[in-house]
This record gives C-alpha cells, structure tokens and sequence, in this order.
C-alpha cells in the first residue's frame, strides 16, 4: 500500500508529466525514487544493503523504510487530494435547469467586454472540490430567478483552466479556500468577490447560501436595473456599479437546459 497510493497518484497526473519533465528538480526526484526501489528489490544489488528486519532478509523494506514510506505516501496522496478525490469519491455533478453561461479561458475575457452595460456574475469553481458540488444547485436556481438581458450567470472551470485562476487570483490549492469564488462584474471590471481575501492572501470565510449571495450581491436591486435596461434598449446609457455592501473588497461555451 505505501507503494501503489504514490503510482496510483502518478499515473492521475500523466497528463502534467511532460511539463514536469522540462524541469530537471522533478526529473531528478523521480530517477532516485526509482533508484531506490529498484537497488532494494533487485539482486544482487540488494544484497549488499544493511538491514534490520527480523529474518534477515535484505532485499525487502524493514520497519523504517515502511514507517517513511507511508509518511511519503501521506504527502503524495495530500498534494494529489483532486486526482484522488476523482478515483474514488467524486460526488455527482448537478444535471438540474440553469441558465448559466459556460466560459473557457479564450471567452471569458471577450464575453465580458462584449457589452459594458451586462452585468456579469462569474462562478469560479472546480469540479473536484466538494464545495463548489454543493453549491452548483444554489447557484443554478439563483440564474433561473435572476437572469435577464442586462444580468448575465457565467461559471468557468479553473481547475481545467488554470491560467484563469492566475489571471483572476483564484487560488485552485488543494487547501484552498477560495473554491468557489463569485465575482460580480460591471463594465467589464471586478467591482467585488466572494470570499473575500485578507491582506494575507488567505480567503475570509463565508457561507455559500442563496440568502448570503442575494444580500451581498444586492440580486434584486441588479435585477430591477438590468429590467430597466432592457425596457429602453439602446436608448439607457451605460450601467452605474451597485455600491458593494460595506464588508465588500473589491477583489463561458454556454448551457441551458431544456
């Protein structure tokens, strides 16, 4: 077992093995893992090792080696929780109505600086974090009550786009606690984001519920002004920001369901 939980996580991360490989840190970890397994296991090479098993017997692990081992394998399986999380316990994912709008990195970008007068809501999420799962529903039902010409949902996956939660300062840490993160967009620019983040850099904890996300975000002041914009059409100027509540920091391929 303190062998195969490390290449079960291995080979859930064959897809970064070629961007791992361009660094030479993590090629030369690699050749002396193997090194090691491979001078224990194989004789005669294993012969020559010193051992403090009971039989004897030199060219299999003795209670240090496994002790270290299973203390390896702990970090590995920590730092690969998404692989893991994946394999074994990935919830199911939410199939309900919405009226979300699904951006990539290429569109995100692009979408929202379409048409200044939308505003936008952006649900940063990933699908490995049980967090995010649980709030797909909230947020699905907050679109179909929200949702308007001049009020937009959008989710984006940053955990499959990574160089948006750089861009965006999402952390997608397997310890994060910044999954999921709304941010609220108005002519384009961030006007606010829950969780908030602390000049630490770590995220302040909040409760995901509907009643939090309607308050915080002010939904139906949006809601009313988006509906009046979309009642004069080209005629409204320009949309004002909604002053954030006074906790705020100021920090898409689409789906609907038949």
């Amino acid at each position: 077992m303190a062998v195969l939980a490390p290449l079960i996580a291995l080979v859930y991360s064959v897809p970064r093995l070629s961007r791992w490989l361009a660094r030479p840190y993590y090629l030369l970890s690699a050749l002396l893992s193997a090194a090691f397994l491979l001078v224990r296991k194989l004789p005669p090479l294993c012969h020559t090792l010193p051992t403090q098993r009971e039989d004897g017997n030199p060219c299999d692990f003795d209670w240090r080696e496994v002790e270290i081992l299973m203390f390896l394998s702990a970090i590995v399986m920590m730092k690969n929780r998404r692989s893991m999380f994946l394999m074994t316990c990935k919830p199911p994912l939410y199939m309900g109505p919405e009226y979300i709008k699904y951006f990539s990195d290429k569109t995100i970008d692009e979408e929202l600086e379409r048409d200044k007068r939308v505003t936008w809501i952006v649900e940063f999420f990933a699908n490995w974090s049980s967090d995010c799962q649980s709030f797909a529903p909230i947020y699905a039902d907050l679109s179909l009550k929200y949702n308007c010409t001049g009020l937009n949902f959008g989710k984006v996956d940053v955990g499959r786009y990574t160089d948006v939660s750089t861009r965006y300062k999402v952390s997608t840490s397997p310890l994060t606690k910044q999954l999921p993160t709304l941010i609220l967009f108005q002519g384009g620019k961030e006007v606010m984001r829950r969780p908030q983040i602390d000049k630490k850099g770590r995220a302040v904890s909040w409760t995901f519920s509907e009643e939090n996300v309607i308050r915080e975000f002010s939904l139906n002041e949006l809601y009313q002004r988006a509906k009046k914009l979309s009642k004069a059409g080209d005629s409204i100027p320009e949309e004002q920001p909604v002053a954030p509540t006074p906790m705020a920091v100021p920090e898409g391929e689409s789906k609907k369901n038949k």
